[in-house]
C-alpha cells in the first residue's frame, strides 16, 4: 500500500468520510474522515499520555531545587520565548494582509479569511482555557523551590498552593494557530502546505521543549495545545467548507 504522503493530506476529498459502499473497518467503529480521525487518535494519545504520568519525570530532568538553569537563558527565555511572540505577531500580519491583498494567487477569499478567524479563535481560546485553570507552572513546585504540589490537571478546581493559570501552554499557541495556513494554501498550493504543516508541527514542539526546559510548561501542556489548535482548526475549515457547498447547491435546487 502507498504510505500517505503530507502532500496527499491536500486532497479536500479526505475531508469526507468514504462513500457508504466502501469498505470501511469494522461496523462499530464511527465513519469519520481522515482529518477525523487525527482528532480523535491525537486525543487518545493524549489521555495514554497522561494516564503514564511523565510529565513530571520529564521536567525533573532540566530542573532541581535550585529551580530551572534554562529559565532566563538568552536562547529559551529570549530567542525561543520572546522572539516566538514577534514571529506569530508578523504572521498574524501576514494574514490579515493576506486576506485584504492575496499574497499566493489563487487562493479563494473564503480560505483567506478562514484562515484568519481559526487563528483568530485558537489565540484568544487557549489564554482563555489558562484563566480558568488551577494548574500551576513546573517552576512554581515545592521541589523546584516554589511553594505549590503538583496536581494533575485533570483535577478540576483542585488548588495546589500556587498562582495556577499555567495550562495549556499559551506561548505553543503561537505556533499551532497557524496549523490554519496549511487548510488554506492545501487547495491550490499543496506541496508548500505540507511543508507549511511540518514547520509548524516543528516550531510548536521547539517552543514547548524551551518552555519545559525553563520550567514554564509540562510537556502535557504543549501536547494539549497542539490538540486543541488542531482540532478547532479542522472543525472550522468543516463549517466553512460545510457552508461554501450549501451555498453553491442552492442556486441549483431553487431552480430544479
Amino acid at each position: 500500500m502507498k504510505p500517505l504522503l503530507l502532500t496527499e493530506l491536500s486532497d479536500p476529498s479526505l475531508d469526507l468520510p468514504r462513500a457508504a459502499g466502501a469498505v470501511t473497518g469494522p461496523r462499530w467503529l464511527p465513519r469519520l474522515s481522515l482529518l477525523g480521525w487525527s482528532v480523535m487518535l491525537g486525543l487518545l494519545a493524549l489521555v495514554v499520555w497522561d494516564g503514564l504520568g511523565l510529565d513530571l519525570a520529564a521536567v525533573r530532568l532540566f530542573g532541581d531545587l535550585r529551580g530551572f538553569a534554562w529559565r532566563d537563558h538568552w536562547l529559551t527565555s529570549g530567542v525561543m520565548h520572546q522572539g516566538g511572540r514577534w514571529l506569530a505577531t508578523g504572521l498574524v500580519v501576514m494574514l490579515l494582509v493576506n486576506a485584504v491583498r492575496p499574497l499566493w494567487p489563487g487562493l479563494t477569499r473564503r480560505e483567506r479569511w478562514t484562515a484568519v478567524a481559526i487563528t483568530a479563535v485558537c489565540l484568544i481560546l487557549i489564554p482563555l482555557i489558562k484563566q480558568g485553570s488551577s494548574t500551576s507552572c513546573p517552576w512554581d513546585l515545592a521541589e523546584f523551590g516554589g511553594t505549590a504540589r503538583y496536581v494533575s490537571h485533570w483535577r478540576f478546581g483542585v488548588a495546589d498552593g500556587g498562582p495556577g493559570h499555567c495550562f495549556p501552554s499559551g506561548h505553543a499557541s503561537s505556533a499551532f494557530a497557524f496549523f490554519s495556513l496549511f487548510f488554506m494554501l492545501r487547495r491550490a498550493y499543496p506541496r508548500q502546505a505540507g511543508v507549511v504543516l511540518v514547520g509548524v508541527m516543528v516550531l510548536g514542539f521547539c517552543y514547548g521543549m524551551a518552555q519545559m526546559a525553563r520550567g514554564a510548561h509540562y510537556p502535557s501542556h504543549t501536547l494539549w495545545t497542539a490538540w486543541i489548535c488542531w482540532a478547532v482548526t479542522v472543525g472550522m475549515t468543516r463549517i466553512s467548507q460545510g457552508q461554501w457547498r450549501l451555498r453553491r447547491a442552492a442556486p441549483a435546487g431553487h431552480t430544479a
